[in-house]
């Protein structure tokens, strides 16, 4: 496609269908054969069909319902059994003897993405499966590898509380849109067409279509309608759309990797970086999600996401960003008091008790340890100095560096309501960061918007549906409630 955020391409239109699990060949690789199964497949859309990541859009062909029946979805590739420096959930623990509590060999270098994954046994990924109470029976499901999965063990937030011991949270999402059933794409394409053809559109059928579909299956009426009509989607709709509006729906039928890809290679490029960006994209996503996106990168612009970070970023921000980027923390979700106690003494160590501050260890801890053990990490904190981190955080550093460390403890925090201080920083004042408003709502709609309205009401005393209506207009202003489930 020729649209903006599409990669060129060339050869092969998928990224490496065993990216990370086996090496990749040197890029350009060669066309990897197609799958065989039955359903649809995106070639010309450049979908990464053999990435474990959960973004919530995975694209695979044989998972999708068929176009009469509708039916559930299921993750279409193979998902790895252990992420790289994660130890076995059954038999992992810390060191109880020395720090650091985890011996740096358990993670991949910087500059070097591990061919396999450790040997361990399997288990279910955390980022895969909504349940069936909040997708109302229409959920994903996992590969036929691993049993399936009602309710997400990996914890994005801290409800009802920080906690200790070896159990991590067990948290449904709360999306404002899920996969419509049953789902027609041939008739979707239709009704697109007729709302584009001729004189005048009809902006309403546009947005009733496209926001009450997964970003999978809009990718897949994008397919249809070109099957259909021989012209390509995007194009259509950027013809006859403008503005904001134009910006959101665009935005909606990118397929996230290259959306991501899209957003950070606009924030480093050109005069100037957009540093909110960089930390709310690499501050919050896991490393599966980092890899593919690094991927992703990868194929469009044909650069290396670490190289152009380095070039753009300096100091101390530019190593955090390096540590997040490189997608090496532990996600294993297993806690241990003792290594928490610990760690908390060396922030503190290498902070509030000296002269100076030791940035290295920050950086270490906040980018390595998994997110339940940091919690632990920040309770202990709590008790020796009798503030709250963060509160060391704005005294012993500024600027940019300030506002990565500090998103990083508030997203592990309560990530919901990290993204609604997101979006309010996105609209308050005068003007609009559209833009940035944009990238929240359609990243966040399929995984957490629920959790993220509820926030944004206990921390800003407005709903977001106020909120945006405040800030928008016309059919951006519909398109944006629609997505957030208020239309």
């Amino acid at each position: 496609m020729s649209h903006s955020g599409y990669p060129n391409q060339q050869g092969s239109n998928s990224y490496s269908s065993s990216y990370p699990h086996q090496p990749r060949p040197p890029y350009p690789s060669q066309a990897t054969p197609y799958p065989t199964q039955g359903g649809v497949f995106a070639p010309s859309l450049g979908f990464n069909v053999g990435s474990p990541m959960y973004m919530p859009q995975p694209y695979g062909g044989s998972g999708y319902p068929s176009s009469t029946t509708g039916g559930s979805y299921s993750t279409p590739y193979p998902q790895p059994s252990h992420y790289p420096g994660n130890p076995s959930p059954v038999t992992a623990s810390y060191p109880q003897s020395s720090y650091p509590p985890q011996p740096a060999s358990t993670y991949p270098q910087t500059n070097q993405r591990p061919s396999t994954y450790p040997s361990g046994p399997t288990y279910p990924n955390p980022h895969t499966a909504y349940s069936n109470s909040t997708n109302q029976g229409h959920a994903y499901h996992q590969s036929s590898r691993y049993p399936p999965v009602q309710e997400q063990r990996y914890s994005h937030s801290n409800y009802p509380g920080g906690h200790s011991g070896h159990s991590p949270q067990v948290l449904k999402h709360s999306p404002t849109v899920v996969p419509a059933h049953p789902f027609d794409p041939r008739e979707d394409a239709h009704v697109l067409r007729k709302a584009m053809k001729g004189f005048g559109t009809d902006e309403k059928a546009i947005i009733n279509v496209l926001t009450r579909r997964s970003n999978a299956q809009r990718l897949e009426i994008a397919i249809q309608f070109k099957t259909l009509f021989g012209k390509d989607l995007i194009s259509d709709l950027k013809s006859e759309l403008s503005g904001n509006f134009e910006r959101a729906i665009v935005a909606l039928m990118t397929p996230l990797p290259q959306f991501y890809a899209k957003e950070l290679h606009d924030a480093i490029s050109g005069l100037g970086t957009d540093e909110t960006v960089l930390i709310e994209v690499l501050c919050t996503l896991t490393n599966a999600e980092i890899w593919t996106i690094r991927e992703a990168y990868q194929r469009t612009y044909r650069s290396n996401l670490e190289r152009d970070l380095k070039g753009d970023t300096s100091g101390h921000f530019r190593r955090l960003m390096v540590s997040l980027c490189n997608g090496g923390r532990d996600e294993s979700m297993v806690t241990n008091p003792v290594a928490a106690a610990a760690d908390a003494q060396a922030l503190y160590n290498a902070g509030e008790k000296i002269w100076g501050t030791d940035e290295s260890t920050f950086n270490m801890v906040l980018c390595q340890r998994n997110h339940e053990q940091l919690r632990l990490i920040f309770q202990e904190y709590q008790k020796i100095t009798g503030h709250d981190i963060e509160k060391a955080i704005k005294s012993e550093f500024s600027g940019d560096i300030q506002n990565g460390l500090l998103a990083v403890i508030r997203s592990i925090k309560n990530q919901p309501a990290f993204f609604a201080k997101c979006l309010n920083k996105s609209m308050k004042g005068l003007g609009t960061n559209d833009r940035d408003l944009v990238r929240l709502v359609v990243t966040r709609c399929e995984i957490d918007m629920g959790d993220i309205k509820r926030e944004y009401l206990i921390n800003h005393k407005e709903s977001l549906a106020d909120a945006i209506k405040g800030d928008t207009s016309g059919d951006y202003k519909r398109c944006l409630l629609a997505l957030i489930g208020e239309s």
